[in-house]
Formats: C-alpha cells, sequence, structure tokens
C-alpha cells in the first residue's frame, strides 16, 4: 500500500510540474505573452519550475521524496536511498504523469483559436532549429549532463544525513531556477526525461526524433552527480579508530 501511495505521488506530480511549469513555457515562447522580451520569458519559464518543484518537494516529499524526474531517481537508486523495485515504479509514473500532464495542457491551449501545435508548440526541448541559439547536439547534450548533475547533486545533498529537511525544497526549487536561467536559451532545459518526453510525444516531428538526447543526457548527468555525492560524503567520513590490542585486552579485564 505504501508503495502505490509512493508511485500516486510521483505520476501526481510529474503531471503537475509539466503542466504548470511548461505551460508557462509555452505561453511565454508559444503565445508570447511575453512579448518580444526573451529574457522575461526566461525568467518566467525558470520561476515557473523552480516554484513549482518547490510546492512539489513539500507536498509529496514526505510521501515518496518527491523525485518528480527519473533523473533524481536514478542518481537516488546509485546511492542506494531507494531500491530497485521503487525505482523501477517511479520512473514508470514519472513518464506517465509526463504524458497526462502534457496532453492536458494541450488540450487546455487546444480551447484556444490561437493556438497551433506546429507553431505554437508545448514547450518542447531541442537542438538547431529547437534552439534558441541555435546549439548543436554537441552542445545541447553536454549542458543537459551539467545541468542535471547540478540539480541532481543539490537534490542529493539536501535530502542526505545531516541535511536541514526544512530549507530542502527551498534549495532544490532554486536550484531548477537557476539551471534553468542558462539552460532555456541552450535547450529549452530538460534536465527531467519524463517532462521531455511528455510534451514531445504531443508535439510530434522534430521535438519526438530529437527527444533522446533529452532522456540519455539527464541519465548520464544523475550518475555524475551520484558519484561526485558518494565521494564528498566518503570525504566527510570520521576516520576509523584503531583500538590496540593491550586496549581490547585491558577493556576485556574490566
Amino acid at each position: 500500500m505504501d508503495s502505490v501511495k509512493k508511485f500516486a505521488a510521483e505520476l501526481v506530480g510529474t503531471a503537475l510540474l509539466v503542466y504548470f511549469a511548461v505551460g508557462v513555457a509555452t505561453l511565454s515562447f508559444g503565445f508570447g505573452v511575453a512579448g518580444r522580451s526573451i529574457s522575461a520569458g526566461v525568467v518566467a519559464t525558470a520561476l515557473a519550475f523552480g516554484l513549482a518543484m518547490l510546492v512539489l518537494a513539500y507536498v509529496f516529499g514526505p510521501v515518496s521524496g518527491g523525485h518528480v524526474n527519473p533523473a533524481v531517481t536514478l542518481g537516488a537508486l546509485i546511492v542506494r536511498r531507494i531500491s530497485v523495485f521503487d525505482a523501477v515504479g517511479y520512473w514508470i509514473a514519472q513518464f506517465i504523469g509526463g504524458i497526462l500532464g502534457a496532453l492536458g495542457l494541450w488540450w487546455t491551449f487546444t480551447s484556444s483559436p490561437l493556438y497551433s501545435r506546429s507553431t505554437t508548440g508545448l514547450g518542447a526541448d531541442g537542438w538547431g532549429s529547437g534552439s534558441l541559439i541555435h546549439v548543436g547536439a554537441g552542445g545541447a547534450f553536454l549542458a543537459e549532463v551539467i545541468l542535471t548533475a547540478l540539480f541532481v547533486f543539490t537534490v542529493l545533498a539536501m535530502t542526505g544525513k545531516g541535511a536541514n529537511t526544512a530549507t530542502a525544497g527551498l534549495v532544490i526549487g532554486f536550484a531548477l531556477t537557476t539551471v534553468h536561467l542558462i539552460g532555456i536559451p541552450i535547450t529549452g532545459t530538460s534536465v527531467n526525461p519524463a517532462r521531455s518526453l511528455g510534451p514531445a510525444l504531443v508535439v510530434g516531428g522534430t521535438a519526438l526524433k530529437q527527444v533522446w538526447l533529452f532522456i540519455v543526457a539527464p541519465f548520464v548527468g544523475a550518475v555524475i552527480a551520484a558519484a561526485v555525492h558518494l565521494f564528498f560524503e566518503a570525504w566527510g567520513r570520521p576516520p576509523v579508530r584503531e583500538v590496540p590490542a593491550t586496549e581490547e585486552v585491558r577493556s576485556g579485564e574490566a
């Protein structure tokens, strides 16, 4: 029963993240509600992702850990904070949630006469013509790996032993905002395979052809983040004190 609640939390949380945050991205860059200012659209979208993640971390954190991101789940699996069974369940729930969130957003926008799936899109990630600065596939892959590594490392650090759980959601939300501020002009910012797959399936075309990068690169970034976290965690452990044999004898005599 606990596993079902966790999976449901991840599904709903991911769907809400996509609906609200990708919704702001579509309004800003698809509908152009931010006007001609690209910077305004970038800031609005970055804040939408960060604030949505902040809320979801506090709401679903006590239930499932509030991953709402397959890359975060992979990082948690590598550092052994989650079982393989739960990880697989989280991934299935997250990808379904991402698709449902994208479908809900698309159904909302289709009621507007200004919406066109081919021109307005749905906040899909991309490179080349799908990038604001027309970055190539190599640059897009590198950016997604680095941005995901920073985000997942932040999540692992803020949810580990000794971390201040009261402020964890706030820091994680700010971290997601930060990676979006630089990532949006480059790729649109994925750092979350479920967030990328949902809109790509709905929009199709180039977005769907390129979505593989936004699934693979975040997973690579998550592996790097987990490795770095384990390194610092091991480095910070106090050295094991060896007890001399004479001391052991005295202890036994006492």
